[in-house]
Protein backbone atom coordinates (compact mmCIF):
# COMPACT_ATOMS: atom_id res chain seq x y z
CA UNK A 1 0.00 0.00 0.00
CA UNK A 2 1.39 3.40 -1.00
CA UNK A 3 2.03 5.96 1.72
CA UNK A 4 0.07 8.58 -0.24
CA UNK A 5 -2.22 9.13 -3.21
CA UNK A 6 -2.22 11.98 -5.70
CA UNK A 7 -4.82 13.75 -7.85
CA UNK A 8 -4.65 16.68 -10.27
CA UNK A 9 -7.61 18.87 -11.14
CA UNK A 10 -8.05 22.51 -12.19
CA UNK A 11 -4.27 23.00 -12.08
CA UNK A 12 -4.14 21.95 -8.40
CA UNK A 13 -2.05 18.90 -7.51
CA UNK A 14 -3.26 17.24 -4.31
CA UNK A 15 -0.98 14.82 -2.43
CA UNK A 16 -2.69 13.08 0.48
CA UNK A 17 -0.83 10.96 3.04
CA UNK A 18 -2.48 7.63 3.72
CA UNK A 19 -0.42 5.38 6.00
CA UNK A 20 -2.60 4.41 8.93
CA UNK A 21 -2.75 4.82 11.75
CA UNK A 22 -0.44 7.84 12.26
CA UNK A 23 1.35 8.62 8.96
CA UNK A 24 4.81 7.83 10.35
CA UNK A 25 7.06 7.08 7.38
CA UNK A 26 10.14 4.91 7.01
CA UNK A 27 13.22 5.85 5.00
CA UNK A 28 11.91 4.46 1.69
CA UNK A 29 8.57 6.21 2.12
CA UNK A 30 10.21 9.56 2.86
CA UNK A 31 12.27 9.13 -0.31
CA UNK A 32 9.15 8.43 -2.34
CA UNK A 33 7.35 11.47 -0.91
CA UNK A 34 10.28 13.72 -1.83
CA UNK A 35 10.43 12.30 -5.36
CA UNK A 36 6.69 12.79 -5.89
CA UNK A 37 6.70 16.39 -4.68
CA UNK A 38 9.63 17.09 -7.02
CA UNK A 39 7.70 15.46 -9.88
CA UNK A 40 4.58 17.53 -9.22
CA UNK A 41 6.65 20.69 -9.19
CA UNK A 42 7.83 19.95 -12.74
CA UNK A 43 4.36 19.33 -14.21
CA UNK A 44 3.31 22.29 -16.39
CA UNK A 45 -0.35 21.54 -15.70
CA UNK A 46 0.15 21.82 -11.92
CA UNK A 47 0.20 25.44 -10.78
CA UNK A 48 0.00 24.83 -7.02
CA UNK A 49 0.39 21.84 -4.68
CA UNK A 50 -1.80 20.97 -1.70
CA UNK A 51 -0.62 18.41 0.89
CA UNK A 52 -3.12 16.89 3.32
CA UNK A 53 -3.58 13.60 5.14
CA UNK A 54 -6.07 10.95 6.12
CA UNK A 55 -6.09 9.16 9.45
CA UNK A 56 -5.68 10.25 13.07
CA UNK A 57 -3.26 13.07 12.28
CA UNK A 58 -1.29 14.80 9.57
CA UNK A 59 2.12 13.23 10.19
CA UNK A 60 3.85 11.67 13.20
CA UNK A 61 7.26 11.99 11.54
CA UNK A 62 9.65 9.07 11.14
CA UNK A 63 9.02 5.40 11.86
CA UNK A 64 10.69 5.03 15.26
CA UNK A 65 10.39 1.23 15.05
CA UNK A 66 12.68 1.22 12.00
CA UNK A 67 15.25 3.32 13.84
CA UNK A 68 14.88 1.35 17.07
CA UNK A 69 15.71 -1.88 15.26
CA UNK A 70 18.39 -0.40 12.99
CA UNK A 71 19.96 2.84 14.30
CA UNK A 72 22.18 3.04 11.20
CA UNK A 73 19.02 3.77 9.20
CA UNK A 74 19.18 7.30 10.57
CA UNK A 75 21.31 8.25 7.54
CA UNK A 76 18.72 7.36 4.85
CA UNK A 77 15.93 8.65 7.12
CA UNK A 78 17.76 11.98 7.48
CA UNK A 79 18.21 12.12 3.71
CA UNK A 80 14.53 11.40 3.10
CA UNK A 81 13.51 14.14 5.52
CA UNK A 82 15.98 16.62 4.04
CA UNK A 83 14.89 15.87 0.47
CA UNK A 84 11.18 16.13 1.34
CA UNK A 85 11.46 19.46 3.11
CA UNK A 86 13.70 20.87 0.37
CA UNK A 87 11.29 19.61 -2.31
CA UNK A 88 8.57 21.69 -0.67
CA UNK A 89 10.57 24.81 0.20
CA UNK A 90 12.49 24.91 -3.10
CA UNK A 91 9.59 23.73 -5.25
CA UNK A 92 8.86 26.13 -8.12
CA UNK A 93 5.16 25.87 -7.25
CA UNK A 94 3.54 27.23 -4.07
CA UNK A 95 2.82 24.48 -1.55
CA UNK A 96 -0.16 24.68 0.81
CA UNK A 97 -0.44 22.24 3.71
CA UNK A 98 -3.73 21.29 5.39
CA UNK A 99 -3.03 20.04 8.91
CA UNK A 100 -5.20 18.06 11.30
CA UNK A 101 -4.62 16.10 14.47
CA UNK A 102 -1.00 15.70 15.47
CA UNK A 103 1.75 17.49 13.55
CA UNK A 104 5.02 16.05 14.87
CA UNK A 105 8.68 15.80 13.87
CA UNK A 106 8.68 15.38 10.10
CA UNK A 107 5.18 16.85 10.02
CA UNK A 108 6.66 20.04 11.50
CA UNK A 109 9.35 19.98 8.79
CA UNK A 110 6.70 19.76 6.07
CA UNK A 111 4.61 22.55 7.60
CA UNK A 112 7.64 24.77 8.20
CA UNK A 113 8.86 24.29 4.63
CA UNK A 114 5.46 25.14 3.12
CA UNK A 115 4.30 28.47 1.75
CA UNK A 116 0.83 28.58 3.35
CA UNK A 117 -0.58 26.62 6.29
CA UNK A 118 -4.21 25.95 7.15
CA UNK A 119 -5.26 23.80 10.09
CA UNK A 120 -8.29 22.18 11.60
CA UNK A 121 -9.41 23.04 15.11
CA UNK A 122 -8.08 19.68 16.32
CA UNK A 123 -4.50 20.24 15.11
CA UNK A 124 -1.67 20.10 17.64
CA UNK A 125 2.00 20.87 17.05
CA UNK A 126 5.01 19.32 18.78
CA UNK A 127 8.67 18.36 18.46
CA UNK A 128 9.31 15.27 20.64
CA UNK A 129 12.79 14.78 19.15
CA UNK A 130 14.62 15.06 22.48
CA UNK A 131 12.36 12.35 23.91
CA UNK A 132 13.15 10.12 20.92
CA UNK A 133 16.93 10.47 21.21
CA UNK A 134 17.31 12.73 18.17
CA UNK A 135 17.58 16.34 17.05
CA UNK A 136 16.13 18.21 14.07
CA UNK A 137 13.08 20.30 13.23
CA UNK A 138 14.20 23.52 14.88
CA UNK A 139 14.99 25.34 11.63
CA UNK A 140 11.53 24.61 10.25
CA UNK A 141 9.82 25.27 13.58
CA UNK A 142 11.43 28.73 13.60
CA UNK A 143 9.74 29.39 10.26
CA UNK A 144 6.44 28.95 12.09
CA UNK A 145 6.97 30.29 15.61
CA UNK A 146 9.14 32.83 17.50
CA UNK A 147 12.57 31.72 18.74
CA UNK A 148 11.75 31.48 22.45
CA UNK A 149 8.52 29.57 21.77
CA UNK A 150 10.52 27.14 19.63
CA UNK A 151 12.95 26.53 22.47
CA UNK A 152 10.19 26.02 25.02
CA UNK A 153 8.53 23.47 22.73
CA UNK A 154 11.84 21.78 21.90
CA UNK A 155 13.15 21.46 25.48
CA UNK A 156 9.85 20.40 27.09
CA UNK A 157 8.26 18.41 24.27
CA UNK A 158 4.99 20.17 25.08
CA UNK A 159 2.38 20.66 22.36
CA UNK A 160 0.49 23.75 21.30
CA UNK A 161 -2.95 23.74 19.70
CA UNK A 162 -4.19 25.29 16.47
CA UNK A 163 -5.56 28.44 18.09
CA UNK A 164 -2.21 29.16 19.77
CA UNK A 165 -0.41 28.49 16.48
CA UNK A 166 -2.78 30.93 14.77
CA UNK A 167 -2.19 33.52 17.51
CA UNK A 168 1.56 33.21 16.91
CA UNK A 169 1.05 33.87 13.20
CA UNK A 170 1.86 30.46 11.69
CA UNK A 171 -1.63 29.55 10.48
CA UNK A 172 -3.60 31.29 7.73
CA UNK A 173 -6.94 29.78 8.78
CA UNK A 174 -8.30 27.52 11.52
CA UNK A 175 -11.42 25.67 10.39
CA UNK A 176 -13.52 22.64 11.40
CA UNK A 177 -12.00 19.32 10.35
CA UNK A 178 -14.72 18.73 7.75
CA UNK A 179 -13.86 22.01 6.03
CA UNK A 180 -10.07 21.65 6.08
CA UNK A 181 -9.28 20.42 2.57
CA UNK A 182 -11.91 22.74 1.08
CA UNK A 183 -10.25 25.71 2.80
CA UNK A 184 -6.87 24.75 1.37
CA UNK A 185 -8.37 24.22 -2.08
CA UNK A 186 -10.05 27.62 -1.97
CA UNK A 187 -6.71 29.33 -1.44
CA UNK A 188 -5.06 27.07 -4.03
CA UNK A 189 -7.71 27.98 -6.64
CA UNK A 190 -6.95 31.69 -6.26
CA UNK A 191 -3.26 31.02 -6.86
CA UNK A 192 -3.86 28.55 -9.69
CA UNK A 193 -5.85 31.17 -11.61
CA UNK A 194 -2.86 33.51 -11.81
CA UNK A 195 0.03 33.52 -14.28
CA UNK A 196 2.16 30.42 -13.53
CA UNK A 197 5.42 32.15 -14.45
CA UNK A 198 4.60 35.17 -12.27
CA UNK A 199 3.83 32.93 -9.30
CA UNK A 200 6.99 30.91 -9.89
CA UNK A 201 9.07 34.09 -9.99
CA UNK A 202 7.30 35.35 -6.87
CA UNK A 203 8.17 32.21 -4.92
CA UNK A 204 11.77 32.29 -6.08
CA UNK A 205 12.01 35.94 -5.09
CA UNK A 206 10.49 35.36 -1.65
CA UNK A 207 12.81 32.42 -0.98
CA UNK A 208 15.80 34.51 -2.01
CA UNK A 209 15.09 37.23 0.57
CA UNK A 210 14.58 34.93 3.55
CA UNK A 211 17.10 35.21 6.37
CA UNK A 212 19.66 32.44 6.15
CA UNK A 213 19.56 29.18 4.22
CA UNK A 214 16.80 26.90 5.53
CA UNK A 215 18.30 23.75 4.01
CA UNK A 216 21.78 24.51 5.34
CA UNK A 217 20.41 25.15 8.82
CA UNK A 218 18.49 21.88 8.80
CA UNK A 219 21.54 20.03 7.50
CA UNK A 220 23.49 21.33 10.49
CA UNK A 221 20.78 20.05 12.82
CA UNK A 222 21.02 16.63 11.23
CA UNK A 223 24.68 16.48 12.21
CA UNK A 224 23.59 16.81 15.83
CA UNK A 225 21.17 13.92 15.33
CA UNK A 226 24.08 11.75 14.24
CA UNK A 227 26.01 12.89 17.31
CA UNK A 228 23.01 12.12 19.53
CA UNK A 229 22.89 8.59 18.14
CA UNK A 230 26.40 7.98 19.50
CA UNK A 231 25.06 8.18 23.08
CA UNK A 232 23.37 5.33 24.95
CA UNK A 233 20.61 7.70 26.06
CA UNK A 234 19.52 8.02 22.44
CA UNK A 235 18.97 4.28 22.02
CA UNK A 236 17.31 4.10 25.44
CA UNK A 237 14.86 6.85 24.40
CA UNK A 238 13.85 4.94 21.27
CA UNK A 239 13.63 1.61 23.11
CA UNK A 240 11.43 3.13 25.82
CA UNK A 241 9.14 4.68 23.23
CA UNK A 242 8.77 1.43 21.27
CA UNK A 243 8.31 -0.63 24.45
CA UNK A 244 5.84 1.91 25.91
CA UNK A 245 7.73 2.42 29.17
CA UNK A 246 9.53 5.24 30.96
CA UNK A 247 13.12 5.80 29.86
CA UNK A 248 16.00 5.33 32.29
CA UNK A 249 18.93 7.59 31.39
CA UNK A 250 22.56 7.50 32.51
CA UNK A 251 23.27 9.69 35.51
CA UNK A 252 19.76 9.49 36.93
Amino acid sequence: MAAFHVSLQDHIAHLCFNKPPVNAFDSAEWASIAAEIDRLGKLPEAHVIVISAEGKGFCAGVDIKELGANPEMIVPVNKGNYDTFAAIHRNPKPVIVALHGFVLGGGIGIAGAADIVVASECATFGVPEVDRGAMGGGAHLQRLFPVQKVRQMYFTGEFIDAQEAWRLGAIERVVPRAELVAAAMEIAAKIAAKSPIMIQLAKEALNSIEDGDLEAKYRREQGFTLEAYSYKDSQEARDAFNEKRNASFEGE
